[in-house]
């Protein structure tokens, strides 16, 4: 019979009294987060590049970009996400434009929770980066969910949420916006506030959902909140998974002395307050977390998943982060070393495989 140490038998208390406190103050607790660590190539466990044009051959609301899934216009760089707009001849699926950026969708999708971004922001008359959700359900070739199955239902029906929009031509005005049935394309269900430093310095931008509002802030100073009194399909499709966008776009209106310019991020979060994971597009993966407790490494073996590497984060029961790299994944194991380094105590383990995120709790002694 394995003994428990007291710290850990303490750890055990904690946890069980931290359950009950959950269940009476819903405290967040992480559950999805890129912190965009390494270089290069966006992580693409985590993101899918959108670049498929729609029927029209053009993107929506006049936009005048290829998106494309090249480092040019989307990379991390010593630790900070770049979605960079460019201005150069460039030809994709028949068509040649004279711009090129990046569309993220996010390969994991939630309902409800808190979603928190750090970022920094371009100028320039003409670009119009955003920060936002989709529904889980829509239709619309060419995005990550819709091409796994999952399309059932057109925009606006399916919902949408801006969490952060920017145009050039309004400098260092912020907006946050819902579109759906009841209100969309010049929607009346929006907020803005202005930030002075919008494009010269990063802001903390969150979004907290619940099944009864969103609340909209920055640097933790509220400036929209979107609550209709009468929710139904018309104006509260926000019942369901949404997945995470981020794109910079470029509007037919810009200035011709633009070249290049970049929205940055230096990480982005999702917290919920049960712990409820994202679904996913592959339910047979399987996983065994071994051994546990653990003393100076932790294994996870794989079944089901032709992966040759995957990014794990480390992270304490109060949600806080403290580690995130990336393991190749050897003979179906990925092994978790030096938790030497850790305080004894238990932790979560959480990493997504297309598009399932996994949590796998173990104890550290």
């Amino acid at each position: 019979m394995r003994v428990i140490s007291r710290s850990v038998f303490v750890c055990l208390v904690l946890l069980s009294f931290s359950s009950i406190v959950y269940s009476q103050n819903l405290t967040y607790q992480l559950v999805w987060s890129d912190e965009f660590d390494g270089y290069n190539s966006v992580d693409t466990n985590k993101w899918f590049h959108q670049t498929k044009l729609p029927i029209a051959g053009s993107w929506y609301n006049g936009e005048i970009q290829h998106y494309t899934n090249r480092t040019e216009n989307s990379s991390r760089v010593n630790g900070v996400l770049r979605v960079t707009a460019k201005k150069e001849s460039f030809t994709d699926q028949g068509v040649t434009k004279e711009y090129t950026s990046a569309r993220l969708n996010s390969k994991y999708a939630f309902k409800y929770g808190r979603v928190e971004y750090k970022a920094k922001l371009p100028s320039g008359f003409g670009t119009w980066p955003a920060v936002w959700l989709l529904g889980k359900n829509i239709q619309e070739t060419g995005a990550y969910w819709d091409n796994n199955g999952y399309g059932t239902l057109a925009w606006p029906a399916c919902g949408e949420i801006d969490m952060l929009e920017h145009w050039g031509s309004n400098q260092n005005f912020v907006q946050s916006a819902i579109h759906s049935l009841s209100s969309y394309g010049n929607t009346m269900n929006k907020g803005g506030t202005i930030l002075n430093t919008a494009s010269s310095a990063f802001h903390v931008y969150a979004m907290e959902w619940t099944d009864e509002k969103m609340v909209f802030s920055v640097d933790s100073i509220e400036y929209y909140t979107y609550n209709p009194a009468i929710k139904n399909s018309e104006t509260w499709p926000f019942d369901a998974e949404f997945y995470i966008l981020i794109n910079f776009a470029i509007q037919n209106n810009i200035a011709t002395d633009f070249t290049q310019g970049s929205l940055e991020m230096d990480y982005i979060r999702v917290y919920q307050k049960n712990a409820v994971l994202g679904v996913s597009d592959n339910k047979n993966i399987q996983t065994l977390l071994y051994p546990n407790p653990a003393s100076n490494q932790v294994n996870i073996q794989f079944k089901n998943t032709n992966e040759k590497s995957i990014d794990i984060s480390i992270s304490s029961i109060d949600g806080r982060l403290i580690r995130s790299e990336n393991y190749m994944i050897i003979n179906n194991i990925a092994c978790i070393k030096n938790l030497e380094l850790l305080d004894n105590g238990i932790y979560f383990l959480t990493y997504t495989i297309n598009g399932k995120t996994f949590r796998n709790k173990f104890i550290k002694n």
